[in-house]
């Protein structure tokens, strides 16, 4: 296990590209829930799929995500909070880039996944980073400034995703996230230190909880089952029956 070292808080330019980094590392996160739904059409057929499964592309992306978010503080003590942030970062830049040149919608869905389990500490760890290091006088001005981009970002991802689809091959719609990924990762290096040291105990089990762990592992293992039955011969029966949608959902 490892534990938090405590930093000074940033000023001036400093504190002003780590809110940037930050704040486009949200962005991109949230933009990605939503910039592939009005392209599900022109995906779907230039892949050669039907528009109920080109579906996959989203859901795939928003069940992993969900899933990766609750082992974001038990990573976190592990290998420090802006390590993994890092970390996240670089591997979801890979995944979209990995999205764009996909070649069917079975690579399509498989790399949304990994793009959606990466995805998930970057939301928790760029509230809990931008508070950390800004001062306890402006904390709520730094909320009001990381909050803009939540709201934002789902408005933008329509309208750019329409607007790529249309214009230009839709493996852009993930391809803009690499150039982000790239000035993230180099501001927070500009900005950020490692912040942990080894803890003496040597590690620990996650804080929350088996009865929760075997939760978020029916998740897994449910989502896991519903790609399957989409992929092989049951797929009109599955799609046609209601349960599982509801099993998704409070997964």
């Amino acid at each position: 296990m490892r534990v938090m070292q405590q930093q000074k808080p940033l000023e001036g330019a400093q504190l002003v590209i780590m809110t940037i980094a930050l704040s486009l590392a949200t962005f991109m996160q949230v933009l990605d829930s939503t910039i592939a739904n009005v392209a599900i059409p022109t995906i779907a057929g230039n892949l050669g799929s039907s528009l109920s499964q080109g579906t996959w592309v989203i859901t795939s992306f928003g069940v992993a995500n969900a899933i990766s978010i609750p082992l974001t503080g038990w990573l976190a003590k592990r290998v420090g909070e802006v390590k993994l942030f890092l970390w996240s970062t670089i591997a979801f830049a890979i995944a979209s880039w990995a999205c764009g040149v996909s070649s069917s919608l079975n690579m399509l869905i498989f790399f949304r996944v990994i793009q959606g389990i990466v995805a998930g500490p970057l939301i928790p760890l760029s509230q809990s980073l931008l508070l950390n290091n800004y001062p306890p006088a402006k904390r709520s001005i730094a909320l009001a400034l990381w909050s803009m981009t939540v709201i934002v970002a789902p408005i933008c991802g329509p309208i750019l995703g329409g607007y790529i689809s249309d214009n230009y091959h839709w493996g852009w719609i993930f391809f803009i996230n690499v150039p982000i990924g790239v000035a993230v990762v180099l501001m927070t290096l500009q900005t950020l230190r490692a912040d942990v040291k080894p803890a003496p105990n040597g590690g620990g089990l996650m804080p929350w909880g088996w009865h929760c762990w075997l939760l978020v592992s029916a998740a897994c293992r449910l989502c896991s089952t519903a790609v399957k039955s989409w992929t092989g011969s049951h797929h009109r029966k599955l799609s046609s029956s209601p349960w599982w949608r509801w099993w998704l959902s409070a997964s």
